[in-house]
């Protein structure tokens, strides 16, 4: 079954890549949340094939990330990185300044009437995605043995911290911007994304249990200061979701944590169970609605797909859970075994967009390339799932 899953994957990234030109003539079209998902499962085509070709792709999709999503658009009057470093430092802090999210149109100007429809085509900063891509970046470095992608992932960490991040008045707890504008300079979207401070923290413990793995004295002060200030917006946050894609995002963290906890890159077990919790709680709430009997012109794909992304990595888990009974309380083993009466839910989704028929439906075809790279990493997801490398895998 899983040369079957390995070929579809294979099938999918090189369709990908020609479209996107990545691997053609074509104009880049780089989305930075598609393309960390790319990267993740371009690594696992080359665990699993042990073809060299992947792994330079994956390499050559972060580059070409950094060189069109790290500077000014075409169609603004400002050029250069968008840091404002100068060509050579750019080159190398490529993520100093952030990364544009590649929407189709520029982003709002600064004194352009807010759209709300409009908005989401405009271009901008996403704090979600930049977590996407310091993950993505977080798996390249572990995959090639190069420190430089979690040092470019860490930078990327402490800019999104230090621009995103607010605090109404002095002493408050900080908040996070939903959207930025490209330079960073005002949101765009000030409102918080329900589970922003949630990947935030996550992401930036793993980024940091990475760089101390590599160097057990490695300091890192400006990152702690940054997962103490999430780990205060996460206490108390309400967490539950009926959104698949939200409720796969949960999941995602959630695998994350259980990895990092026995090796104390994580310590708050407690939130790990509430994670759990409120995806459990958002699964009871979906399934209700039952969104697989619907048509597929009413149905987004790659929301259901980062749902069953998520669910494949409750075997994991339990696993991870079994093999550390020291660091988790009975009580989540438990918890764990309630997901078991979803875990169908998830290759109803995978077979239904990876069978075809789904995919004749205009909705796929409007969201193309999202769609098929959701898919890929559906079918081979264990590298976007892993927080850590064992010597052993």
């Amino acid at each position: 079954m899983k040369s079957v899953e390995t070929s579809m994957v294979r099938e999918l990234l090189t369709e990908f890549a020609g479209q996107t030109g990545l691997t053609s003539n074509r104009p880049p079209r780089r989305y930075l949340w598609t393309d960390a998902f790319a990267v993740c499962s371009l690594l696992e085509l080359f665990r699993r094939t042990g073809r060299e070709k992947w792994r330079l792709l994956a390499l050559r999709l972060v580059d070409q990330v950094h060189a069109v999503l790290g500077r000014h658009r075409e169609d603004d009057p400002r050029n250069g990185w968008i840091s404002g470093l100068d060509e050579e430092q750019g080159g190398r802090r490529p993520t100093a300044g952030g990364l544009r999210i590649g929407k189709e149109l520029n982003e709002r100007g600064e004194n352009e009437r807010f759209d709300e429809s409009l908005e989401w085509e405009r271009d901008g900063q996403y704090y979600h995605y930049l977590t996407k891509w310091m993950h993505a970046l977080n798996r390249v470095g572990a995959i090639t043995g190069d420190p430089t992608y979690n040092r470019w992932g860490m930078e990327l960490a402490l800019t999104a911290h230090g621009r995103f991040s607010f605090a109404a008045k002095a002493g408050s707890v900080k908040k996070l911007n939903w959207k930025m504008s490209i330079d960073l300079a005002r949101p765009l979207v000030s409102s918080m994304g329900q589970h922003d401070p949630l990947d935030g923290l996550v992401t930036f413990s793993q980024l940091r249990e990475a760089a101390r793995r590599r160097d057990e004295k490695v300091q890192t002060p400006e990152l702690d200061a940054a997962i103490a200030d999430l780990a205060e917006i996460c206490t108390g946050k309400d967490l539950v979701t009926s959104d698949a894609l939200g409720i796969g995002g949960l999941l995602f963290d959630a695998c994350r944590m259980t990895q990092l906890i026995p090796r104390g890159g994580f310590d708050r077990v407690d939130l790990l169970d509430r994670v759990l919790e409120a995806a459990l709680l958002g699964l009871e709430s979906l399934v209700v609605r039952n969104p697989v009997r619907l048509p597929a012109e009413y149905r987004l794909a790659f929301r259901e797909l980062g749902l069953a992304i998520g669910l494949r990595g409750v075997e994991k888990m339990r696993g991870l859970v079994g093999e550390n009974p020291g660091d988790f309380d009975r009580s989540l083993t438990a918890r764990l075994e309630s997901f078991g009466r979803y875990l169908p839910l998830g290759g109803q989704i995978e077979s239904f967009w990876a069978e075809g028929e789904g995919q004749q439906a205009a909705n796929w075809r409007e969201h193309q390339h999202i769609n098929m790279v959701m898919l890929a990493t559906t079918l081979a997801p264990e590298q976007f799932l892993k927080a850590v490398t064992l010597p052993a895998d």
